[in-house]
């Protein structure tokens, strides 16, 4: 029987054999790849959320932040965009993605082309040109006025609200006992809390996806680089602009919130009228995630909550994209009473309700003089 030496060196003749003879397996070609521009347009919405011209756009537009091909073997910035745009509109996983009959690509390539195209969706130029808040009087008035137009409310430039997306829990860090608590919201499960500013016509003037999922609302919005403007506002005299949120903010003369135990009929109109205005931000987050479904609770984005939050601001912009130009919002089938993220609040002390000093009090002088204009103009 041979030794150990003896069968060892027989294995190496044999490996170094086995790497003369070796001949590498050609590429294959998926030669039943469908080009998707030849889909039907509402085929082409289903699969990838944007009608072909704006998808064309959007290839153009993140075109210099995307690695042009060197090799054969490269994907071109198209297919690139497209593969980001269907995990973006299906929340699928990278594999099932990669084998789309549109793309036939690896696993890896997928992962690839959601980063490259993630990340270039996150930059100034892109982001900040489709998602941005009115930057000067003339563009809050516009605002002001769809609002008023729409829902009567004199002076409402957006609805406030936060939106639960789900997460799969970030890997225990030890320099940080708190790492992966803090991302466990009061549903019980890790998410990312996003804070939406929307307007009338459900675009998103500003969104904030930074916070754990046990951050409240409050908190959120008192870290939020729209306050301070606000707030500059209407010190400057110009006062007549304000948000209109739920009982999780405290009211302020820019931020309105409704009545607790309304009495009269005047506070109940009032009530009325800002609960229909502010429900735009809940169909806001609804057509958001139902759009881009990777951002639903049942889908879980499985990377880390810093990706993750990247991954929400790219489907902001692709958001108001759709928004501004009317792309029609494609049925789907599967279960309706889908969870939409939003947690209620209920009116506890701690909400900024009942303190405040004289910010709160110019809150609630502001709240009665809206509540009395929207009384005597109601519409009948």
């Amino acid at each position: 029987m041979a030794n150990d030496d003896e069968m060892a060196y027989l294995f190496a003749i044999q490996n170094q054999q086995n790497q003369i003879n070796f001949q590498p397996r050609p590429r294959t070609v998926n030669n039943n790849i469908i080009n998707s521009f030849e889909l039907t347009d509402s085929a082409f919405i289903k699969n990838y959320r944007l009608t072909k011209n704006l998808a064309n756009t959007l290839i153009q537009e993140l075109s210099p932040f995307l690695k042009s091909p060197k090799r054969s073997s490269d994907l071109d910035v198209s297919t690139k965009v497209l593969v980001a745009l269907n995990f973006f509109a299906t929340g699928s996983y990278q594999t099932p993605v990669g084998n789309s009959r549109f793309t036939s690509v690896s696993q890896s390539s997928v992962s690839r082309c959601i980063e490259e195209v993630t990340s270039a969706l996150n930059t100034d130029n892109v982001f900040g040109k489709w998602v941005k808040f009115p930057s000067s009087l003339r563009e809050l008035r516009k605002v002001r006025n769809e609002f008023y137009e729409n829902t009567g409310i004199q002076g409402c430039i957006g609805c406030i609200d936060c939106t639960h997306v789900a997460i799969v829990p970030p890997i225990k860090d030890p320099l940080n006992a708190h790492s992966e608590y803090i991302y466990v919201n009061r549903k019980g499960y890790h998410s990312i809390n996003v804070q939406l500013i929307c307007d009338s016509k459900l675009r998103i003037l500003n969104v904030n996806a930074l916070f754990p999922g046990s951050t409240n609302d409050s908190y959120i919005w008192n870290n939020c680089d729209v306050l301070p403007i606000l707030e500059q506002i209407y010190r400057n005299d110009q006062q007549g602009y304000f948000l209109l949120g739920d009982s999780g903010y405290a009211l302020r003369p820019w931020l309105l919130t409704h009545i607790n135990d309304p009495v009269t009929d005047v506070e109940q109109y009032y009530n009325k009228i800002q609960m229909t205005t502010r429900s735009a931000v809940e169909r806001c987050n609804g057509v958001l995630k139902m759009r881009f479904r990777c951002l639903l609770k049942h889908r879980f984005l499985h990377y880390h909550p810093e990706k993750c939050t990247k991954i929400i601001n790219a489907c902001t912009v692709l958001h108001n994209m759709c928004i501004i130009h009317n792309v029609e919002l494609p049925v789907e089938e599967g279960p309706t009473n889908i969870e939409m993220g939003i947690i209620q609040h209920s009116n506890h002390p701690n909400n900024g309700q009942h303190f405040g000093g004289n910010d709160l009090l110019l809150g609630r002088q502001t709240r009665s003089v809206v509540a009395n204009y929207l009384y005597r103009n109601r519409r009948h």
